[in-house]
């Protein structure tokens, strides 16, 4: 692990390769997983307040989904989550594009209907954060579906950190990104 101001980040991030190959995977962390994508307690309020102007964006059964359960959720563990259509299927902000699942919360975006590009677990995928009082832990979350963002990475020679540089900015700020952008040349 290498600490980076009040957070610990798991060497994987560093070491590892990663580029999102979504002609290959078509967005299948959106639409498989045990349940919907993490969400920070601020988040909560966030989808309350932009739901209304996703809507448009959202397909017919993700809007279904919202209408009765709420804008989020609690999983089987207790954590706030977005909400999923069924069991283990696709959470219902996604939308779909030629075939690939895109989130429709950055599709709002993107498209200036709201100034929140999505929940930041999402944004920060494949890395995973556990959450401590004091410190934060980054680890790199290996799942098959991602053979090919893998592949796509290593031939780009591209880490898990690099392609996640606005994320992590967006997360812990400039300051933070550029000291483990320092720590990483020092120790790889």
């Amino acid at each position: 692990m290498i600490q980076v101001q009040n957070t610990l980040v798991h060497e994987d991030i560093i070491k590892e390769n990663f580029v999102c190959n979504l002609n290959k995977c078509q967005g299948a962390c959106c639409i498989e997983g045990d349940s919907g994508a993490p969400l920070e307690r601020f988040e909560l309020a966030v989808l309350d307040d932009i739901y209304a102007k996703v809507k448009p964006y959202m397909t017919e059964k993700g809007i279904a989904v919202i209408e009765e359960f709420g804008t989020y959720v609690k999983d089987f563990e207790g954590d706030y989550t977005t909400p999923c259509i069924d069991t283990n299927k696709e959470c219902a902000y996604v939308t779909w594009e030629n075939g690939i699942s895109k989130c429709a919360i950055e599709k709002a975006y993107e498209q200036g209907a709201i100034a929140w590009k999505k929940p930041i677990s999402c944004h920060l995928y494949p890395i995973r954060i556990t959450n401590y009082p004091e410190f934060d832990v980054l680890h790199y979350d290996r799942w098959n579906i991602c053979s090919d963002a893998c592949s796509f990475g290593k031939e780009l020679k591209v880490s898990v950190y690099e392609f996640l540089k606005e994320p992590l900015i967006r997360k812990y700020g400039a300051e933070w990104y550029d000291e483990l952008r320092e720590k990483a040349g020092e120790v790889y």
